[in-house]
């Protein structure tokens, strides 16, 4: 089972260095069902962090702080929520409702539907706010993020700056919500320590392709993939 854990967090560091968000999607389709969700959730927001301080580093002369810093607030307002939502409910339900969140925006991906622009920073606080509360409950504040990142019309490099900055913020406030509820069991420590080699690497191969594989196609792959695990969660 080891080996799966590490290919997973491999496979997510990878797709995140690639694409600029992803890991937790990735690696949330797999590790509850592994390592159930009270010691899943608590690692991939030990991961994430990892992984977002390296990728923010990168892209730190891209990074917009009045486009982030609404998101992050409303997002603060809704971690706590999240928290409490999956403390409280069924974990077959939340797997479920896990399951049905990546195949919605998995759809939504690869439809790749033009979105209206955004002009107005107000909807920064909406998108915020729900993506804290799926980054409290589910570790995966991405869909919010990227939805409103398109529509805003971010360049590449200042997206991926940007939610990297939002993720980061986002998941250490999720981290000391576990810590807080104490989920920081030393099975997730020991975990998470298996993990850093497997983000490395993923984050070092997931760079060097970036500008060399063609995004589209690499996106709709993982897109698919990620519906499967999706379809995956709410069969079981």
């Amino acid at each position: 089972m080891h080996l799966i854990v590490a290919a997973t967090i491999f496979i997510s560091a990878f797709v995140h260095a690639f694409s600029g968000f992803g890991s937790a999607l990735v690696s949330m389709a797999i590790l509850p069902s592994l390592l159930g969700i009270r010691v899943a959730a608590p690692l991939v927001a030990l991961m994430a962090i990892t992984l977002e301080i390296i990728l923010l580093v990168r892209y730190r002369g891209a990074m917009d702080v009045k486009a982030v810093w609404p998101l992050s607030l409303a997002s603060l307002v809704g971690i706590p929520i999240g928290l409490s939502l999956a403390r409280s409910v069924n974990e077959g339900i939340v797997l479920t409702a896990l399951g049905v969140i990546l195949v919605s925006y998995s759809l939504y991906a690869l439809l790749s539907p033009r979105l209206p622009e955004l002009k107005h920073p107000a909807w920064a606080f909406l998108f915020g706010f729900a993506g804290g509360i799926l980054s409290g409950a589910y570790n995966i504040a991405g869909p919010m993020a990227v939805i409103y990142g398109s529509c805003r019309r971010w360049a590449p490099d200042e997206f991926k700056s940007n939610v990297q900055a939002f993720f980061l913020i986002n998941d250490v406030a999720v981290a000391l919500g576990h810590g807080l509820a104490g989920n920081f069991q030393p099975v997730v420590w020991n975990y998470y320590l298996m993990a850093v080699m497997a983000i490395v690497i993923g984050i070092f191969f997931g760079i060097k392709l970036d500008r060399r594989i063609n995004p589209d196609v690499f996106g709709k792959v993982v897109q698919i993939l990620l519906m499967a695990m999706g379809m995956r969660l709410i069969l079981a």
